[in-house]
């Protein structure tokens, strides 16, 4: 799972957590370090101290020899007297010439084969070269560390006489106990420490993220079409308030924005219907205004057929006047909201007195109940009819060799009704079947486009709605379906 999928509050708590854990490992990543070089400090001290006490005991043993004090003389000096120094101190001795040859050794003699015999050319180098006349190394025996110490001894004038060798044991038993005790009691207290820190990221974490969750929400809610409530939070702080501030000047600006969006588009609705209804009455207008300028040219009182010309111009003027009348009516309806009586009526009883204005012989009516009750609005649902059945007359071409048809049905399931209309008329080819419920759109020489817009209109505001579908050349079915209550 990748870091930047991981919600905040997640990583939050992680990071936590992790602190913790890097903070146990890197304490006791230290205190290991540091048992280390205290042990390695101890040793060494403690190498100095036995080398200062022996060396005393060596320049006491010179000092009351018998023998003279020469080379020559260095085993014979110390034959008995080094096992009791080694014994005193508990340490291993070993004495070199000062070519590094072995003289003599506090080991007992089956075992003092383990010893070098000779000391390596660096070792005698070191001696030789440096002020203090003394080298440390380190060695691995057995699996067990080892300190050798090499320093020259001398005579009472300072003479050099032989190189006193220390094996150091670099014992560490008792301060890795020491060690591991602690970093038991630090592993218990890390684990104390760490379900403290779970408990304790997970409510901050919680605490952090919950301004930011309310944040998050109001944003998720956001909607242009809606009054979209401010943030209220107290006690929050500086970068969270800032957040807040912003979106809530976002909300005031969007406010703002969403009202003049409206204003502007309904001022450019307005505008395109007025240009429409102008346009629409235009029409008209011109062949009146023709037909009147003719009748002004050619009036003669004395004409014979008089009578008959001013009645065929009061037909054409009557005709347009209707046209304009028509034109008037649809965008009135389309303009006024219908209003939500519901009103308990039957559905199959309306919808029949709907068909009675219509002549033509072959719109079929059919229910599948005699009595179909539902909550609706009488007048908008005879014009929902009416529109419907309109459409589907002027959707039959005049020069058709099939018998129109035009047929309604009322139907009940459950809770719902339905109302299809379905004709066998030309039918909607597929570029204009999206365009079919935009207002002004028709595909007729006449009329607004209003019809099936209104119908739209009416049929949503009572929580119901309109599909179609249709095949060129063969027909359309409408199916109008609105609740019963």
């Amino acid at each position: 799972m990748k870091l930047a999928k991981l919600s905040l509050r997640l990583r939050i708590f992680l990071a936590m957590i992790l602190l913790v854990l890097l903070a146990s490992i890197l304490i006791a990543g230290v205190t290991i370090y540091q048992y280390n070089e205290e042990a390695h400090d101890y040793h060494q001290d403690r190498l100095n101290r036995k080398e200062e006490n022996i060396k005393a005991s060596v320049e006491y043993t010179i000092k009351e020899t018998t023998y003279p004090v020469i080379k020559e003389n260095v085993p014979l000096i110390f034959k008995d007297e080094i096992y009791e120094i080694a014994t005193i101190h508990n340490m291993e001795i070993n004495l070199y010439d000062l070519e590094g040859s072995l003289l003599k050794s506090s080991k007992a003699s089956f075992a003092a084969d383990s010893i070098p015999k000779c000391l390596d050319a660096d070792i005698l180098n070191t001696l030789s070269n440096t002020l203090e006349k003394r080298y440390i190394n380190n060695t691995i025996e057995n699996g067990e560390g080892y300190l050798s110490s090499y320093s020259v001894i001398t005579d009472q004038k300072f003479k050099p006489l032989a190189i006193l060798h220390l094996h150091y044991l670099e014992n560490d038993d008792f301060l890795n106990k020491e060690l591991n005790e602690f970093l038991e009691r630090l592993g218990y207290a890390y684990i104390i420490m760490l379900l403290i820190a779970i408990v304790l990221a997970y409510f901050l974490s919680k605490y952090i993220t919950k301004s930011l969750k309310t944040i998050s929400d109001k944003m998720n809610e956001t909607r242009l079409e809606k009054r979209n409530k401010k943030i209220d939070i107290d006690k929050t702080s500086e970068e969270i308030a800032t957040l807040v501030q912003s979106y809530n000047s976002m909300i005031d600006e969007l406010e703002e924005s969403a009202v003049k969006l409206a204003t502007s588009e309904r001022e450019q609705a307005w505008r395109e219907m007025a240009k429409q209804v102008a346009h629409e009455i235009k029409n008209p207008l011109t062949p009146m205004r023709l037909s009147v300028q003719s009748f002004q040219r050619k009036f003669n009182p004395e004409d014979p057929e008089i009578n008959h010309k001013v009645d065929e111009f009061s037909k054409t003027l009557i005709q347009q006047i209707d046209t304009m009348s028509s034109i008037a009516s649809a965008f009135s309806n389309f303009a006024k909201m219908p209003a939500q009586q519901n009103e308990t009526l039957n559905v199959v009883k309306i919808v029949k007195l709907a068909l009675d204005i219509f002549n033509e012989d072959y719109i079929v009516f059919k229910a599948s109940e005699d009595e179909i009750v539902a909550k609706f609005d009488r007048t908008q649902l005879i014009r929902v009819v009416t529109n419907l059945v309109k459409n589907g007359i002027q959707a039959i071409p005049e020069n058709s060799t099939r018998t129109p048809e035009i047929i309604v049905e009322v139907t009940s399931s459950d809770k719902v009704v339905n109302i299809i209309v379905s004709d066998n008329g030309k039918g909607i080819i597929e570029e204009n079947k999206p365009k079919v419920f935009e207002p002004k759109f028709t595909t007729k020489s006449s009329g607004m486009g209003l019809g099936l817009a209104m119908v739209k209109n009416i049929v949503e505001t009572y929580n119901g709605n309109i599909t179609f579908t249709s095949q060129e050349g063969m027909g359309t079915i409408f199916k109008v379906t609105f609740p019963k209550e």
